[in-house]
């Protein structure tokens, strides 16, 4: 609380501090304190957005690092790249935060991109973040896999999870559990299809599944999925505790028309729309290249400002 105090007494001295110069500058007519004092201020807002951002994110699970899931919807084959297209849009922007990411399972598409996807975030606020992104996203594009040059509509589902540690106990009790194992499959490397590594854990009280195939020996997978299990169970014990729907549980809806949170247009014009802060990005390639802050932090101010609606428009 001191810091942010301290960090909030900075912030008035400068925004003062720029004032006297910015009258000084203008009675003098200095055209050149006036442009860097431009840019001053420029940085001053963006470093008090991003404190006002950290006020925001305020939970216990926030710090914590986060486990994606991305799951085709409506759509066959379209669906599927899309799934591709956002893994590389989040994963692109994960490295630009200077997040570690590791995939935890793939599932490709049977002609083309990936039919579900699992991940892991690790950084600081690593969830905090990335719970924005929980819903059903919309694409919609003339179809690369359509010969009539058609114009098609895909969806897809974001699920994310608070990652728990060893801090964090969640009793499971092995009678409750099915453990499967198979062959991993997926990309490449010598190893892929030759053994049964990979492993499939259904928690049977609450029909939970989650499988992780991405590590080379049995033991890693089957800790990397319980890790994943226990997040899934902790995201649910919170829920309960809660009493109500939270806000994310909302968006999990039919992964079909009319659900989603975010559209994402490329034909016939191009924009990137959230649907539930109205915020807009004519620059969609942009995005689906990982600049996607401006949707995140437009979510969480939007949030912590219990509905007051932040519409606007990013170019």
């Amino acid at each position: 609380m001191s810091s942010a105090l301290d960090s909030w007494k900075k912030f008035h001295k400068q925004i003062e501090d720029s004032e006297t110069l910015w009258s000084i500058a203008s009675e003098e007519n200095d055209e050149q304190v006036l442009s860097d004092l431009e840019s001053e201020l420029a940085q001053l807002s963006s470093d008090v957005r991003g404190e006002e951002l950290k006020m925001m994110l305020s939970s216990d699970q926030d710090p914590m690092n986060a486990i994606v899931n991305i799951h085709a919807g409506a759509g066959g084959t379209e669906a599927q790249d899309w799934v591709e297209m956002l893994l590389r849009m989040y994963l692109r922007w994960a490295e630009k935060k200077n997040f570690k990411t590791s995939i935890i399972d793939y599932l490709p598409g049977d002609e083309a991109g990936v039919k579900s996807v699992s991940f892991t975030i690790e950084g600081d606020y690593a969830y905090g973040y990335t719970k924005a992104e929980i819903g059903i996203h919309r694409l919609v594009r003339i179809s690369p896999f359509d010969a009539g040059g058609r114009r098609h509509t895909s969806f897809a589902s974001v699920f994310v999870y608070p990652e728990v540690d060893d801090e964090i106990k969640i009793d499971i009790k092995e009678d409750d559990l099915r453990i499967d194992t198979f062959r991993s499959g997926g990309k490449g490397g010598q190893h892929v299809n030759k053994t049964d590594s990979a492993v499939r854990i259904t928690h049977l009280p609450t029909g939970i599944v989650v499988q992780c195939q991405n590590e080379r020996s049995q033991h890693k997978n089957k800790a990397m999925a319980m890790k994943y299990l226990k997040s899934r169970l902790y995201e649910r014990e919170l829920q309960q505790k809660n009493e109500k729907i939270d806000e994310e549980n909302k968006q999990k809806k039919d992964i079909a028309w009319g659900s989603q949170i975010r559209s994402y247009v490329l034909h016939p014009y191009k924009m990137v729309k959230d649907h539930r802060t109205n915020l807009e990005n004519g620059n969609a390639q942009k995005v689906l290249d990982g600049d996607i802050d401006d949707f995140i932090q437009a979510y969480l101010m939007y949030v912590g400002n219990r509905g007051q609606n932040p519409s606007s428009t990013v170019n």
